[in-house]
């Protein structure tokens, strides 16, 4: 994790958690610009601040249904430069998607639940500051789901599991750690899910972010997520 002092604007509409919020980022070397309870004030304070990184609740005022991931999709095509994190309290794969469609890089999809691990929280969001993608295991699992046959089918289950982990934003190293095996064997099952997929290397293209656009694509979703400040392939 970077160790830079990230700039954030804050938008929760309820007091208790965007106090609470508030002083777990600062204790954690963050520096919240402005805390905000609404979608207007959140576009407003992203103009005047241009922070790091927003983190924004998807369910706000009025209507608490998605002025949340409506502002997300303003700020990003307003700002493409500001980092965007956003969290629900339940999977909400169809909002992820509209924020996911207009490219994975500098943005972040999160469970209120993992709020309260403050050190997953702040690394996300240094992650998605530094242009790379945050997404929950949990969206990860539920935008995977799907009954069409695609080249998704043809991976194996170690393949989809490494694929998984890459869609989370861990690097080549970080998997091999979590699966307690070799460095060379990821790169051999992230290889193969490249020729799979039919994804050729080039001088411009991150074939880690291709191959996830691809999984998540073919199981019903049309975005999808990878941390493209991790191992570029």
């Amino acid at each position: 994790m970077s160790n830079r002092r990230l700039r954030v604007v804050l938008a929760e509409d309820s007091v208790v958690l965007r106090d609470g919020m508030v002083e777990l980022l600062g204790a954690r070397g963050c520096e919240v610009v402005a805390a905000v309870g609404t979608a207007p004030g959140l576009l407003a304070a992203v103009v005047d601040h241009r922070p790091d990184v927003a983190v924004v609740d998807i369910r706000m005022p009025p209507t608490q249904t998605d002025e949340g991931i409506r502002a997300a999709v303003e700020i990003r095509t307003r700002t493409p430069g500001v980092g965007i994190v956003v969290f629900s309290q339940h999977v909400e794969t169809t909002w992820a998607s509209r924020l996911l469609a207009g490219g994975a890089a500098g943005i972040g999809y999160l469970l209120k639940e993992r709020v309260a691990r403050t050190s997953e929280f702040v690394d996300a969001l240094h992650r998605v500051a530094d242009g790379g993608t945050a997404l929950d295991p949990e969206i990860v699992t539920q935008l995977m789901r799907g009954g069409r046959r695609s080249r998704v089918d043809t991976l194996t289950p170690r393949e989809r599991e490494v694929l998984e982990l890459v869609a989370q934003g861990h690097s080549n190293r970080s998997i091999a750690a979590l699966l307690v095996v070799s460095e060379r064997a990821v790169e051999k099952h992230v290889a193969a899910v490249f020729t799979k997929f039919g994804l050729r290397a080039t001088d411009t293209d991150n074939r880690r972010v291709k191959a996830v656009l691809t999984y998540l694509a073919e199981n019903g979703s049309r975005p999808a997520v990878t941390d493209a400040s991790a191992t570029r392939r």
